[in-house]
């Protein structure tokens, strides 16, 4: 039965583990086809290409859009893309061939990167749109990198496997992704071979537009949807656990076995991404089911998302969230009473196109959190000038989520674990679904609190 997985890039870096633990584990002979693989490009590539992730540390991209000469730092990439290569040659990757396949894409690359710094130099067109090129460009590289590899590598080790690269670089046809996607697929046996698909994919859209890092995982979606597998399945470096093992300690968290697109979503809201919410929504959709597997313990079944799935019994199956947020209190003693003062919040959020992930109102307030790295100080000019005062503290929000948490006296013994260690509440709530259970702590209480919940409510 055809299979559609996506490999992440931590994985993805620890190649000799992707083909004992995915490609060959449990296997042999005509077992080895009839699969397709999705594949980030390998662990830090793309932190180079563009920025990093975590640090925002500038890459190629930031040269470009600081008007600076990018050259130097497009050969570094060069160097490091090649030190990589070296990295794999005892796999069996042809070195001099992967080396020749990198600087030509990265020649090519550069002769884009130029045209596009010439254009925006010029001053007669849209430097956003300009900059959104160079950052597909840029960002294409890395998966076409790690796809090449680990493609020469399965050929030299006997196997059938075929590239299909989605990148666009040598197709000039006004494709849009799911276009793209449905004739880069066309005409291949997939019972006689091992198909290894770039994560990147050229559209007429732009996947980086709406998905921007999450890209790779709009593919995998779409290549599911468009292949439509019984189930699609990422491999991680980790188990999508019941809490985050470096804040509980590992032996205080188990694997999530079952859950369904609704806790996803839940988790994903929080940056605990078991999958980009946007790009599950075409799985969710079409029935196709997701499970989550671990690369390093390949006999774990991993966790199986659903569409309809609930937990037999009434249990809190995750607690997690984030000390990456802040709420923003607008308080106005004329809002009580008063029809659209949530509307005007809205309409400013909207503006500064900033999105929520709590809410919580009285007579004369409304908070809301936001992520960070969203934060705009235009965005509190804009309800200053409405609202009598805007106050903005930094926080963080622990969740406890849920398919089935539904039941009488959770929320009490939540707070009551909360009060037990002196972590006061500065706001919670949950909406009719009962989901998902968020509490407002201080930024400093955020790793007690998760300590204190995961201890409450599993053991």
């Amino acid at each position: 039965m055809l299979t559609v997985e996506k490999i992440g890039g931590t994985s993805m870096s620890a190649l000799d583990k992707v083909l004992e633990n995915i490609i060959y584990h449990g296997r042999t002979g005509d077992q080895l086809y009839n699969r397709v693989f999705v594949v980030s490009a390998f662990a830090g590539v793309t932190n180079l290409l563009l920025e990093n992730k975590k640090t925002g540390e500038p890459g190629v991209y930031h040269h470009i859009v600081g008007h600076k000469d990018f050259h130097q730092s497009l050969n570094l990439v060069s160097e490091k893309l090649q030190e990589i290569n070296k990295s794999y040659e005892y796999l069996g990757l042809n070195l001099e061939v992967a080396n020749d396949f990198i600087q030509q894409r990265l020649h090519e690359a550069q002769l884009f990167l130029e045209n596009l710094v010439n254009v925006l130099a010029s001053g007669y067109v849209s430097a956003e749109s300009i900059l959104q090129a160079a950052r597909e460009i840029l960002a294409s590289i890395g998966e076409a990198h790690s796809a090449f590899n680990f493609v020469n590598i399965l050929q030299n080790r006997g196997l059938h496997a075929t590239l299909v690269d989605l990148s666009g670089f040598h197709d000039h046809e006004p494709y849009t992704i799911d276009q793209r996607i449905a004739h880069s697929l066309k005409g291949i046996d997939f019972d006689k071979t091992i198909t290894i698909v770039t994560g990147y994919t050229k559209g007429t859209e732009g996947i980086m537009r709406e998905f921007d890092r999450g890209y790779s995982e709009v593919t995998f979606c779409k290549v599911a949807v468009a292949l439509k597998p019984k189930e699609a399945i990422i491999h991680k470096e980790y188990h999508l656990s019941s809490a985050d093992p470096a804040l509980v300690g590992l032996e205080n968290c188990v694997p999530v076995v079952n859950t369904n697109y609704d806790v996803a979503d839940q988790l994903a809201d929080v940056g605990m991404e078991a999958i980009h919410p946007k790009a599950s929504k075409p799985l969710e959709i079409s029935g196709i089911d997701l499970r989550i597997k671990n690369t390093f313990e390949p006999d774990h079944p991993g966790t199986l998302i659903t569409r309809d799935y609930v937990w037999p019994n009434k249990r809190v199956e995750v607690i997690t969230g984030t000390n990456k947020v802040i709420i923003l209190d607008i308080y106005d003693p004329l809002m009580v009473g008063t029809v659209g003062s949530d509307f005007a919040v809205m309409q400013a959020f909207h503006q500064f196109n900033i999105s929520y992930i709590f809410k919580a109102t009285s007579a004369n307030s409304i908070s809301m959190v936001i992520w960070e790295k969203d934060y705009k100080s235009e965005l509190v000019e804009a309800l200053e000038a409405q609202f009598q005062e805007v106050t903005v503290e930094k926080v963080a929000i622990v969740c406890m989520i849920g398919s089935n948490i539904d039941q009488p006296g959770v929320l009490a013994k939540a707070a009551g674990a909360l009060a037990e260690n002196n972590i006061n509440i500065k706001s919670a709530g949950f909406s009719l679904r009962k989901v998902n259970v968020q509490f407002v702590v201080a930024r400093e209480d955020f790793k007690s609190a998760v300590v204190a919940l995961n201890k409450t409510m599993f053991f």
